[in-house]
């Protein structure tokens, strides 16, 4: 069983950066895909990023290429989620989830942290 725990969410303005930690425990980190989704109140849980389990392959939304970056450290069992340059529409709960392959669809995965709030104030 793996346990997810995301951590570094917080309240921003428009254009500042903030990084997502999510830190494993149980199960074998360094054989797992990690990703990155988010959900904003009253819609669906949507695909933000994801690594694969050697770090050589990333994923992004198109919302959020070229602003945010994914990268994983096996040895300390973390991945995490750079977000740059942020807009008011990045404002969500973020959840980090784990499993063996890679999907854009959340009921796909596995494994699931409680989430982070992230709010980007405009």
């Amino acid at each position: 069983q793996v346990q997810l725990v995301e951590s570094g969410g917080g309240l921003v303005q428009t254009g500042d950066s903030l990084r997502l930690s999510c830190a494993a425990s149980g199960g074998t980190f360094s054989s797992l895909s990690m990703g990155w989704f988010r959900q904003a109140p009253g819609k669906e849980r949507e695909f933000v990023a994801a690594i694969s389990w050697t770090g050589h392959n990333t994923y992004f939304a198109d919302s959020v290429k070229g602003r945010f970056t994914i990268s994983r450290d096996n040895a300390n069992k973390t991945v995490y989620l750079q977000m740059n340059t942020l807009k008011p529409e990045d404002t969500a709960v973020y959840y980090c989830a784990a499993d063996v392959g890679v999907s854009r669809t959340a009921s796909l995965w596995s494994y699931w942290g409680q989430g982070t709030q992230v709010t980007v104030s405009s």
